[in-house]
């Protein structure tokens, strides 16, 4: 069945477990990490299209900015934490979309989110009793899928720089993907076929991270005059967090300046948040000094009490997040971008060619 065949294509924008239920609701019984990709699915205009939401829709926009903030936030909790924190943010989500969904609506909504899921859908106790899996086949899905995700936590363990494990991943979830063709039957793939509605390619999804958090204004800003993302609406925003006697922050300086000449021109904004690490950084007269010597002509918001840093859940100097012309994070980086080759500034200069090509 085709829909068998696509599901290692489908979503792979987390590793946690979701809320889940009966076929289309919750789920009580614990099992195998199944992918929380809701929140996700929500934020993506294709998806917000498929329901037929108008782009920017305010009623959604509202909902998102509500769950956004804690939803980001929880990437920093431990997995278990994360996962029961994003669950119920989830529940909290299904709940708050019936003043703006039609029942059909959501449950379309929750169609794809099964497909987005992939094979591991199979594991949810409601998708598992909708097809009709008997014992034997649940056991031997749950061994496939124990066998992928020992060879995935080992990758992830070497920062996946380890070719050899990539290649073994690789072979495993195909092992995985085919091993689950052969154990359902006709009559299970065709009840699932039901479970999961019209097919949606929800591979190429590009915009799945929340809203950006609005800048938290300290009184104190230098570089250039106070700012928000609110008032940046329309461009692109790279936006970073530093300290002026963080090494590793001074190394990315040079890459800002030449952010804010070559791109300002072409709606791209570049903002700056101060966040001290040393009692230096705290003072502001010294951040003043420290950005006038580097030459930033950008804004920088001197955010000496941290609520910034809090409200982004950052926990690195330096890091850049990019920001899209509607607000939302569409990627991040942490640490040095030339880091021992690396090329995180021309990574981000590439996404934002992309991103000044979409449409608000």
């Amino acid at each position: 069945m085709r829909f068998i065949r696509n599901l290692a294509l489908c979503l792979s924008i987390a590793a946690a477990p979701m809320y889940s239920g009966n076929a289309m609701a919750d789920d009580a019984e614990s099992g195998p990490v199944v992918p929380q990709n809701l929140l996700k699915l929500l934020h993506a205009p294709e998806i917000q299209a498929e329901l037929g939401l108008q782009p920017n829709d305010e009623k959604l926009l509202s909902l998102l900015r509500e769950i956004d903030g804690p939803w980001w936030r929880s990437r920093n909790l431990p997995a278990d934490k994360q996962q029961a924190t994003v669950a119920e943010l989830e529940k909290k989500m299904l709940e708050s979309l019936k003043s703006v969904l039609s029942d059909s609506e959501i449950k379309r909504l929750r169609e794809i989110e099964v497909q987005s899921q992939g094979t591991r859908a199979l594991s949810r106790p409601g998708i598992a009793k909708a097809i009709g899996l008997d014992g034997k086949q649940k056991r031997e899905i749950l061994l496939a899928f124990t066998e992928t995700d020992g060879v995935a936590r080992k990758l992830l363990d070497k920062k996946g720089n380890d070719p050899t494990l990539v290649s073994l991943l690789a072979t495993s979830r195909e092992s995985e993907q085919k091993k689950i063709n052969e154990l359902l039957t006709n009559p299970q793939r065709i009840a699932l076929s039901k479970v999961i509605g019209k097919p949606f390619d929800t591979a190429n999804l590009k915009r799945v991270f929340p809203l950006a958090p609005e800048l938290i204004d300290s009184g104190e800003w230098t570089g250039a005059a106070a700012t928000s993302l609110a008032q940046q609406r329309g461009k692109v925003v790279l936006l970073h967090f530093y300290a002026f006697q963080c090494h590793n922050c001074v190394a990315n300086f040079n890459h800002y300046n030449r952010w804010h000449e070559t791109l300002s021109s072409k709606g791209v904004s570049v903002i700056g948040i101060q966040t001290p690490e040393t009692a230096a950084e705290r003072d502001a007269t010294l951040v003043k000094q420290a950005a006038k010597d580097r030459g930033f002509q950008f804004p920088v918001l001197i955010d000496v009490k941290s609520k910034n840093w809090d409200a982004w859940g950052n926990t690195m100097w330096p890091t850049v997040y990019v920001v899209d012309k509607n607000g939302y994070i569409r990627y991040w980086w942490q640490g040095e971008l030339n880091w021992q080759g690396a090329t995180g500034d021309k990574s981000i200069e590439s996404l934002v060619d992309e991103l000044l090509a979409e449409a608000l």
